[in-house]
This record gives C-alpha cells, sequence and structure tokens, in this order.
C-alpha cells in the first residue's frame, strides 16, 4: 500500500512540476525557418495561395473549408485529423508576402505565419515566420522541450518543396482512351 501511495506523490510532484516550468516558460515565441525552391516567386506563390488545393499536398490538411471573409480578406478553416483551425488573410501581396492569422481564441494556441518570397538567380527562397502564442502552460512545455516551435514549420515547408518538385501533381485516370490524331470516326 506504502508503493501505491509513492507512486501517487511521485505522479502529482511531476505534473505539478510540468505545470511550474510552463507557467515559467514565455506565452509568446517567434521561429523562422528557410528553404531555397527552384521555381520563380509567382509559380510559388501560386501554390501557397490556392488554400483549396492544400489537401492535395500537405499531408496534415484532411479538408478546406471557406468561411465567409473578414474584412473583405479569405478566411477558411482547416480540417485535420486531429482538429480543425480558422484562418484568415492578414495581408498579400502577390509573388512576395502572404500573411494568415489563427481566428479562434478558444484554442489552447494562437498567432500569425508571414510567409515571404525572394527571388533568387534560379528560384525563389522561402521564409516562414510564426508569431505565436500557446496559452495553456503544459501544452508550452511540450511545444518547447518534445514537438518544437518549428515542428510545423517544417512540415509545411516539406511538403511545400515535394509539391514544386511535381507541380502537375499526379495525373486523374482519362474517363476514356483518347483517340490518336489521325484518326476519324468511322461511318456507317
Amino acid at each position: 500500500m506504502k508503493w501505491l501511495f509513492l507512486v501517487g506523490a511521485a505522479v502529482v510532484a511531476v505534473s505539478l512540476l510540468v505545470v511550474g516550468i510552463g507557467l515559467i516558460l514565455p506565452r509568446r515565441h517567434t521561429a523562422t525557418r528557410t528553404v531555397d525552391v527552384p521555381p520563380p516567386p509567382d509559380q510559388v506563390w501560386a501554390v501557397i495561395t490556392d488554400v483549396a488545393a492544400y489537401p492535395r499536398w500537405r499531408p496534415d490538411v484532411t479538408r478546406i473549408e471557406a468561411l465567409p471573409a473578414v474584412d473583405g480578406r479569405p478566411s477558411w478553416r482547416e480540417i485535420r485529423r486531429r482538429d480543425s483551425i480558422p484562418y484568415e488573410t492578414v495581408e498579400s501581396v502577390p509573388s512576395q508576402r502572404f500573411v494568415t492569422r489563427i481566428t479562434d481564441p478558444a484554442l489552447p494556441f494562437g498567432g500569425q505565419w508571414s510567409i515571404d518570397l525572394a527571388p533568387l538567380p534560379k528560384g525563389t527562397r522561402v521564409t516562414i515566420t510564426e508569431r505565436g502564442e500557446i496559452y495553456n502552460p503544459i501544452f508550452r512545455v511540450f511545444a518547447h522541450f518534445v514537438f518544437g516551435y518549428t515542428a510545423t514549420i517544417d512540415a509545411y515547408l516539406h511538403a511545400l518543396q515535394r509539391r514544386l518538385e511535381t507541380p502537375d501533381g499526379p495525373t486523374p485516370p482519362a474517363t476514356a482512351p483518347p483517340r490518336p490524331p489521325d484518326s476519324s470516326p468511322a461511318t456507317a
């Protein structure tokens, strides 16, 4: 019976320690990652701003729901395997800068992403800067010590690189085989 009390006390002590560390960690963070990709900025821009196509190239997004515009700016919800997150466009400068923000204050985290595109002699430098906030102290500990602040950025950039390597994506199967160009339909 004494060992059960000791195990319970250890669990409580570890839980209090995690919460205490979470309360000490800063609520806000900034994380930045950069990659260079071969396509020019206008082609990269077309991919990152085509939000409806995210489920075709981002493995973490299963569906996109369009939401009403916010002050005339596009707004949408990303449906993922474990959650759904509403976003709005904050700034949109074609082929240069795309800034989005999480709009649900009830989530345990929030913030915005700035995706900056800079032309290179052969391609584009893509820089994502996350200015985030983690409200839950326990989640703060996991983000800081386990997942890292750049995990989501890294996954997005990896998926973007894969998408840009295969710009057309998979070709859907044809419903009927195409006719050779020199053939003509038979007449009766």
